[in-house]
């Protein structure tokens, strides 16, 4: 099993008052480890600096998305599949340094998140995940909980960046469907051999991947 409430993840913390510095701090969250670009921190803002909260940013440096790449004859699962296997392709260094820092149980527990939490945050709980032996229909249904944040994430980008939100389709920000990550996952075996492979060809170390089930799985 994979040990309860030592890996989370989110969509911008940046959102985060003091009004919610009770409930966060509950959790028990010593790291947040943020996937974002530097500008869109600067747009969105990161999380609080809250005694005892260490902030880390790694940003995966992938090229940005077009929304006009998208092909409705594909379909939503197929676009997002293969925007996770360009990411895998183009930000393997920064893959391997986000699933270190989750493999040091010293940073536990920790918080992933990027903009919306479903792109670059779930390749990486993907990765992770997998590595620890969970199921890939497992995975796509963990994966597929981000549509329940959606519409709150959704409200939040319009209030506070319409010019983004108008320019931007759903699929970006809100869409999760669990076909996409089933792809994406068979097709990485499909061209790595396995995900262990993957992860070990992009940097992180095997004793790196030991150490990180000896923390996230119980018993």
């Amino acid at each position: 099993m994979v040990h309860f409430g030592r890996l989370y993840r989110s969509d911008n913390l940046g959102r985060l008052t003091e009004a919610d510095r009770e409930e966060f701090a509950a959790l028990g969250i010593r790291t947040v480890l943020d996937l974002r670009r530097a500008y869109e921190i600067e747009r969105g803002g990161r999380v609080p600096e809250w005694d005892g909260l260490v902030w880390q940013n790694i940003d995966p440096n992938h090229r940005e998305w077009d929304p006009g790449a998208y092909d409705e004859r594909g379909g939503v699962a197929r676009f997002l599949a293969d925007r996770y296997l360009d990411l895998t392709e183009q930000g393997p260094a920064g893959l391997a340094g986000a699933l270190g820092v989750i493999a040091d149980a010293g940073n536990a527990p920790i918080v992933v998140h990027c903009v919306a939490g479903k792109d670059r945050t779930g390749v990486v709980a993907a990765l992770t995940l997998a590595l620890l032996g969970v199921s890939d229909v497992d995975i796509a249904r963990d994966y597929a909980l981000t549509q329940q944040s959606a519409a709150r994430f959704t409200a939040w980008l319009h209030k506070t960046h319409p010019a983004t939100a108008a320019r931007t389709p759903p699929l970006f920000y809100t869409l999760t469907p669990p076909e996409a990550m089933l792809v994406f996952l068979t097709e990485l075996r499909e061209r790595y051999g396995s995900v262990e492979r993957y992860v070990t060809w992009a940097g992180l170390a095997p004793e790196q991947i030991t150490q990180l089930r000896e923390h996230l799985l119980d018993g």
